[in-house]
């Protein structure tokens, strides 16, 4: 969790900004990220350096060459004069993270790099911020992604920009949910800043000898990670860039992440290629009709973006494919003939594993929306006999706007209770978590709401008889009245 002091360099950083012109969110967390990002690989690169001198060996494939050593942090950050900053980050280490792994020709991060522009004209504005960001501790993983996260809270509009901000443990509850594996084939089809992708690397990375003997020291399991293993793509040029960075800066040589409109008929083509999909699709959107893609539109008729995009998940995954996706609450229950249309798709012609029922505050302060994740296998035939339903009250944050942390959070019990579910076993609809055999569901309307089926105990109150009421009423009333008189007879 980002401290509070961290926060407040963040907040003076943004402020910085904001206060010589930039002022688009958007464009400040981008130069926050270029500069972010090459303090981080010259943080690396004396990580290496260190471990060199230590072997007195040279250094293992130096990020810098002897002629680019300008380029680093730790060489322009000491520089007094500014106007010589600003000229060797805007001439020299810009141009040089644009075209950083240039040699694969295909790399997705040059690629989307081509566009990139360094907005700080500024030397003055540079020397100030390069100083702020220097205080700002990037060794730890997970204070990186708490700063990003932190950055992006920054991005309150709602829609456009809301739509692409999963909480940070709400994305690791779904990848500790699918517990992901060393060759599996990962995608998030609406990836903004490429969170999923970058939680389900650091899963694999913690996983020990004993965790099922899924080690990514195994032959082929490293290259694999690094080249094929994780796919994103999203239609905004700003995202495809921090998405590139985020996960070039956790450790991933070549993610492939595509400019690409998920629904839209352009963009169509790709089918039954990824063994796992993550993914916070955006809600409440409608396409215009003629721009969606046909094979999607065969699945179900409909212009929402929300049923759209699992029948783009079906499409996308290989036959025993699985999902874990958010979807607003309206998508379980919804009697339009669409809304049915992809529950009953999902219940009858593949395997729906779960739904598990979120909190309307998860999404403040951004929105109060109610979701709900869900989890299915791509089957084509068929398979689902009961579905597993859990009532997520708490995720170990108020509920509120302000989401301070707080005692409860379901998120332990949740993922203890998926390890252990067995349908034959967890019958009882009056706590947590039950299942639902597939018939009842299918009588219901495909409903996939859990109010549908959750069983709420009551319990009865026993009232005194209405004359011992009313007596204790006139025995009150006395009690009043002979209070009353005395306090008269005190004031004569």
């Amino acid at each position: 969790m980002i401290t509070g002091e961290m926060k407040s360099k963040v907040d003076r950083l943004w402020t910085t900004f904001w206060n010589n012109g930039i002022s688009n969110p958007l464009s400040v967390i981008e130069q926050i990220s270029y500069l972010l990002f090459i303090k981080r690989l010259d943080d690396l690169e004396l990580g290496k350096e260190k471990k060199a001198q230590r072997l007195d060996r040279p250094v293992s494939n130096p990020t810098f060459s002897p002629y680019q050593q300008r380029c680093r942090w730790s060489y322009f950050k000491n520089l007094t004069d500014s106007e010589e900053m600003l000229r060797i980050v805007r001439d020299e280490a810009f141009p040089f993270i644009k075209t950083l792994g240039a040699s694969a020709a295909e790399s997705a991060y040059v690629r989307h790099m081509k566009d990139a522009v360094f907005l700080i004209a500024n030397p003055a504005l540079l020397s100030n911020v390069v100083g702020q960001i220097d205080q700002i501790p990037m060794e730890d993983r997970d204070t990186k992604g708490d700063l990003y996260e932190y950055m992006l809270s920054k991005l309150t509009t709602a829609g456009t920009n809301g739509q692409f901000r999963t909480p940070r443990h709400i994305i690791k509850m779904m990848v500790d949910l699918m517990a992901p594996g060393p060759r599996e084939i990962i995608c998030d089809p609406a990836c903004g800043t490429a969170g999923f992708l970058v939680a389900a690397a650091e899963y694999l990375r913690e996983l020990k000898d004993s965790d099922r003997n899924l080690v990514l020291n195994a032959p082929g399991n490293w290259e694999h990670f690094n080249q094929e293993m994780f796919h994103g793509f999203d239609f905004d040029g700003t995202m495809l860039r921090i998405g590139s960075m985020n996960l070039m800066l956790h450790g991933i040589e070549n993610p492939k992440i595509e400019a690409r409109d998920s629904l839209s008929e352009d963009h169509a083509g790709i089918t039954e290629a990824f063994t796992l999909i993550l993914a916070n699709p955006p809600f409440k959107g409608s396409l215009e009709k003629s721009t969606i893609a046909k094979d999607l539109t065969k699945v179900i008729s409909t212009t929402k973006t929300e049923l759209l995009f699992i029948a783009l998940f079906l499409r996308l995954l290989k036959i025993g494919g699985r999902a874990a996706v958010i979807e607003p609450d309206g998508v379980l229950f919804g009697s339009s003939t669409a809304h049915k249309k992809i529950r009953e798709v999902l219940v009858e012609e593949h395997k729906l594993d779960g739904v598990i029922s979120m909190p309307s505050g998860v999404f403040k302060p951004y929105a109060g929306v109610s979701t709900a994740v869900l989890i299915f296998t791509k089957t084509d035939a068929g398979g689902t006999d009961y579905v597993w339903f859990y009532d997520m009250e708490a995720d170990g944050l108020s509920l509120d706007d302000k989401r301070q942390p707080v005692e409860e959070n379901d998120i332990p019990d949740l993922l203890q209770r998926w390890k252990v579910r067995n349908p034959q076993q967890h019958k009882d609809r009056t706590g947590k978590a039950f299942f639902v055999p597939k018939e009842e569901i299918k009588a219901n309307g495909y409903d996939l709401s859990i109010n549908r089926y959750k069983k709420i105990e009551y319990e009865e109150v026993k009232y005194e008889p209405p004359k011992v009421i009313l007596q204790k009423l006139r025995d009150l009333e006395d009690e009043i009245r002979a209070d009353l008189d005395t306090l008269e007879e005190l004031l004569g």
